[in-house]
This record gives C-alpha cells, structure tokens and sequence, in this order.
C-alpha cells in the first residue's frame, strides 16, 4: 500500500510536497481539484495537509470517506474545518496565539500524553511544539496524543490537538490542528520541518503495514 497527499496548488504545498526534502516520501501527490474516483485505490495512507480548501474537502467527501471505509488511514491536519465532512469530528475554535514563546517564563500549553505511541518512535515530542488551531474533542474509544488544558476564562474545558480514532470507522483516523506543512513550506517555524522529518516517514511505515506500536508489539508477541 502507498502513502499519498492532496495538494492544494498553493506555494506552502508545492514547497513542502514537492521540494527537494519530501518529494520522495510520497508514492501518489494528487492535485485536489483533479480528485476523482480511482484515485485513491491502492493507497493506504492519505494526508490532507492543513490549509487545503474546505469547498473541495467537502465536494470529495464521498471519495476520502470511502477511502475509511475501505480500511484506509486518513490523516487530516489543520485549517481543513475537518468538522464539517468528517463524521464524528468535534472542533471548538480557540483563538491562536502565535506568540506566546517571546513571554517572559512562557511554557507551552500542549504537552504529549501518549509518549509510547508508535508515532512518537519517529517524532520528537518537542518538535509537536509550536501553536494550535483550536481544540478537538475525540469520539469514544480515540486515543488522545496531546492535549490542552481549560482555556482561561472557560470558553471551552481543554481538549486535544492529536488523536488517533481507530474505533469509529472500518479505517483508521488521525486528526490534529496542527499545521506544519503551512509552516515548513513557509520557511518559517522550524518545529514544524523537524515535525515532518518524523511524521513522514511514519506515515510511509503506516502504508507498508510496518509502524507497531512497543506496547501492541508486546501483546501480539
């Protein structure tokens, strides 16, 4: 199975999926607005980078919905509005605060609470670190990967910024409101390259059925 990625056209796409330092990571780039029946047979995981036109996520709906349903991995990342084409996505806006580094004393809100997720062999929990958009609250059964504590001034009790759901479709579902293709295409945020340096390559172990968990490796075992 192969690892494939829609892409948007815009220059932070064609930067982080099609310069130098990715390129080989994907066995299928499809250009989104060309998604079409056909397309997605023999992948097994998908990413929907983050800033990708909702209009077209929500026209091919029916196509990345069937791709779960098949029993494929779909990974969707921020500023997608996942909440409106995915079935069971809770997203509550929280404003971003994209500078929250340069306060005297500042600590990041987010913290990793499954540090043995087979995605955290790949991926440096530091390098999860830079700014969110809003806050996800996964379906019964998900497994949160990082999350955030209460807002203050209560617009919303926490919630996660990564999960992964493999409860509530046929296929597996990795969410987050991160946005590091955005960032990495941008030359700008330099956690979000050391992000994909990991997260790439676990995707592509994902594909080939090669990514196991220490803890799922011990029970199989």
């Amino acid at each position: 199975m192969s690892l494939a990625i829609l892409h948007g056209g815009t220059y932070y796409h064609a930067e982080a999926i099609l310069g130098a330092r990715y390129r080989d990571r994907f066995e299928r780039v499809i250009y989104a607005p060309d998604l079409k029946p056909g397309d997605l047979d023999g992948v097994g995981v998908l990413i929907v980078p983050d800033r990708l036109n909702p209009s077209l996520l929500r026209r091919h709906r029916p196509l990345l919905l069937g791709h779960l349903a098949r029993g494929g991995t779909l990974v969707v990342f921020a500023e997608t509005q996942a909440h409106a084409w995915v079935p069971g996505v809770d997203w509550t806006f929280r404003p971003t605060n994209f500078w929250w580094w340069r306060q005297q004393g500042a600590t990041p809100a987010q913290r990793v609470v499954r540090p043995d997720h087979e995605l955290f062999r790949f991926v440096d929990p530091a390098a999860t670190i830079w700014h969110f958009h809003g806050v996800l609250r996964p379906p019964p059964g998900a497994e949160a990967l990082m999350v955030v504590p209460p807002e203050p001034g209560g617009r919303d009790d926490g919630g996660c910024l990564l999960y992964d759901d493999r409860v509530s479709t046929k296929g597996r579902l990795i969410v987050s409101t991160l946005d590091p293709f955005y960032h990495h295409g941008s030359h700008f945020m330099p956690a979000t390259t050391r992000f994909l340096d990991g997260f790439l390559p676990w995707a592509q172990a994902v594909a080939r059925g090669e990514a196991v968990s220490p803890a799922r490796a011990a029970a199989s075992g």
